[in-house]
């Protein structure tokens, strides 16, 4: 199988490529070059929004499926499009669940999963208009921008496409500082600013994200899927764990008019995770695979 993964420079895009190339994949990455691409793979430089650019890199290729690990926004979307008509018949787009944001149901518990119907690629509005190339904007909009992406690709792209919705992850290269942030305070005997009642939200392990993206570049489906470990948890469910493992109680505040910490949440972010369990994918466990994870986290 010849698979193109566009981005993948750290995190768990790297550990996809990895992942790929050892089962046998031919992996050709295309990014800016901002780190080396692991041994094994084909590596083209070129930025995903010069479309000038991506054509040259590829020119004469073509694969059996593309992974986009960085389109942020319709525009990227739109760009990808173009430039891999007639170049692959499958396309994952790696999403996530900030879709959902501001759809979760207040108070979570029993029945208060998200299933993919709740936001609908397929009749989502795309604006092109908006300033989609002001990292400030893109930042503040994340969700709507990953939300118009899905949409464009689903009704414009001349391939299949699939749109994986990420649980927010956890372990490995973590880049993003929201674990670490727990952990340095809570061992640091600091405060850690929560909602009053934060809500519960879905995670995935960083080694389960990529095998799961793996999955879905060989099976034989399209659409929305969600992709989540079982089990849940909230804001002050994660620092008594992270208290547990470091021997600290965990100290947590409210109103007191600071952000409140990453993982703290006023709606829920549970999600269904139905439709991947009868494709046939599997997901662990949170509380299997969590101790690991902050052992790891503070070595």
């Amino acid at each position: 199988m010849d698979v193109c993964v566009i981005g993948g420079s750290r995190y768990f895009g790297r550990r996809l490529i990895e992942e790929l190339r050892d089962t046998g994949a031919a992996v050709t990455v295309i990014n800016r070059g901002s780190a080396p691409a692991p041994q094994g793979v084909t590596h083209l430089r070129a930025d995903r929004d010069d479309e000038s650019a991506l054509r040259t890199a590829l020119a004469g290729r073509s694969f059996d499926v593309v992974i986009d690990q960085v389109c942020y926004s319709p525009l990227q979307a739109a760009i990808a499009a173009r430039v891999f008509a007639g170049r692959t018949r499958r396309y994952v787009l790696t999403s996530t669940v900030e879709v959902y944001a501001e759809l979760g149901r207040p108070g979570g518990g029993p029945g208060a999963a998200l299933p993919e119907q709740a936001v609908d690629p397929s009749t989502w509005p795309v604006d092109l208009t908006l300033p989609w190339t002001e990292p400030r904007f893109l930042e503040g909009h994340y969700g709507e921008g990953k939300r118009q992406a899905e949409a464009l690709l689903t009704r414009e792209a001349p391939f299949d496409v699939v749109t994986v919705r990420t649980a927010h992850v956890l372990g490995g290269a973590d880049f993003t500082g929201r674990l670490a942030h727990y952990i340095e305070r809570i061992e640091n005997s600091l405060p850690v600013s929560v909602h009053a009642a934060p809500r519960p939200a879905s995670f995935i392990h960083a080694p389960e994200i990529a095998r799961f993206l793996a999955w879905a570049a060989t099976a034989d489906f399209a659409g929305p899927v969600n992709a989540a470990s079982h089990g849940t948890l909230d804001a002050r469910q994660l620092c008594e764990a992270i208290g547990r493992a470091v021997g600290t109680e965990p100290t947590l505040v409210t109103g007191t008019g600071e952000p409140v910490s990453p993982f703290s949440f006023e709606r829920s972010y549970v999600m269904d995770t139905g439709r991947a369990a009868r494709l046939g994918f599997q997901f662990s466990s949170v509380d299997k695979w969590l101790p690991l994870v902050l052992k790891e986290a503070r070595a």
